[in-house]
């Protein structure tokens, strides 16, 4: 007996679809990408519903008088506009995908296939929506926490209280709220891990290009400085440049940022080798393309794959390091709220108080794993040996 055929596919979406997040996915059975639609959008719309009043404070607002109120106001449009712009998103890919009806487009290209070799791989997907979440929340942190990550209260009456609907993570020795301190913590770290990578992979990425085009001498002197850079202890480094200057959030982007550029420039240089005896760059070359042209325009994108491949696996490495040399008491300022700096002032009370130090932890295994398993992803994707 034959199975019974599945109904078809709607080729077309009524527009009143569009109204609500997610249905037009939802119609042509794509339902991933309607559930994480709908998903994104009811949480933006919870958080705009419950911080109304933050909101309207934030219109109300006028010139901050310190340096301290500024930074707090700027926050909250940092806020607001994510909360704006992320619902008019939302309904711009409803509109859109109500309007295409169900047409695919056949057009060929390598990342639509390593985009469907991502979606393929439900971790990888775990991992983007773990990040994504984690985005949100950091973006959104001044509407979604409860308390003032700095406030000192009636510190006999409110220190190390357990974890409650009151504290969803309990308080710390000082009575400041660790849910608060943690998620106000998440934008330091993938501010930090994000543009350190941005400029070890941009330096990474330019040293290797170069070295692996011109070979010969100036392939020999780069490479030999990359060797340098990779024999010296990284983390002696850190210390040392961090511990003779001021701390400060900066100044880690930028020591992290400068120090671990050597292995994404050998990454690169063994590409552009190969690739700079291709027929395209002789034809470049014959053409009377400069070197820079040929490069940037020829060579560079032709080896992003790995490039974004080791940026993703090193974000996750560099949110550990900064994790370490706070908690050693040498990276962001102390009044900065970061989970290298609650991990180390819970790490003398684990026993009476095991929640300030156990929740940071977490938040940190959570992240890296996310991006971990991101970077796995994108890896298998990119592979052209294991798309099959």
């Amino acid at each position: 007996m034959s199975e019974p055929a599945r109904p078809p596919i709607p080729t077309r979406v009524p527009m009143w679809a569009a109204l609500i997040p997610g249905l037009p996915f939802v119609l042509r059975r794509r339902w991933m990408a309607g559930g994480v639609l709908f998903a994104v959008s009811g949480f933006l719309a919870a958080v705009l519903f419950a911080a109304r009043d933050d909101i309207a404070a934030t219109f109300r607002g006028g010139a901050a008088a310190t340096a301290g109120a500024r930074a707090g106001a700027l926050d909250e449009w940092v806020a607001l506009l994510t909360l704006i712009g992320g619902l008019a998103a939302a309904l711009a890919i409803n509109v859109a995908a109500a309007r295409r009806g169900g047409e695919v487009e056949d057009s060929y290209s390598s990342w639509r296939e390593t985009l469907q070799g991502l979606k393929a791989n439900r971790l990888a997907v775990g991992g983007a929506l773990a990040i994504l979440l984690l985005a949100l929340i950091a973006l959104l942190v001044p509407y979604i926490a409860p308390y003032d990550p700095s406030a000192i209260g009636d510190i006999v009456a409110t220190r190390n209280l357990r974890p409650s609907f009151a504290h969803l993570m309990g308080t710390d020795r000082l009575g400041r709220d660790v849910f608060s301190r943690v998620i106000y913590g998440a934008r330091i770290s993938l501010t930090i891990g994000l543009l350190a990578i941005t400029i070890s992979v941009t330096l990474g990425t330019a040293v290797g290009a170069v070295s692996g085009y011109y070979g010969g001498i100036v392939d020999g002197l780069m490479m030999r400085l990359v060797d340098v850079m990779i024999a010296f202890p990284r983390l002696v480094l850190l210390i040392v440049i961090v511990s003779l200057f001021s701390g400060s959030v900066l100044l880690v982007v930028l020591v992290l940022g400068l120090t671990l550029w050597p292995s994404t420039a050998r990454i690169v240089r063994g590409e552009v080798l190969s690739l700079r005896e291709r027929e395209f760059v002789q034809a470049a070359r014959a053409l009377g393309y400069s070197d820079l042209r040929i490069i940037a325009r020829h060579i560079t994108p032709n080896v992003l794959a790995p490039v974004i491949v080791a940026a993703t696996l090193g974000i996750g490495n560099v949110i550990l390091i900064e994790a370490g040399l706070t908690f050693l008491g040498l990276g962001v300022p102390i009044d900065v709220p970061t989970w290298g700096r609650i991990l180390e002032e819970g790490r003398g009370s684990m026993i009476s108080a095991w929640w300030v130090a156990t929740f940071p932890g977490l938040a940190i295994v959570y992240t890296v794993v996310a991006f971990n398993l991101i970077g796995d992803g994108l890896r298998d994707a990119l592979d052209p040996r294991l798309r099959e």
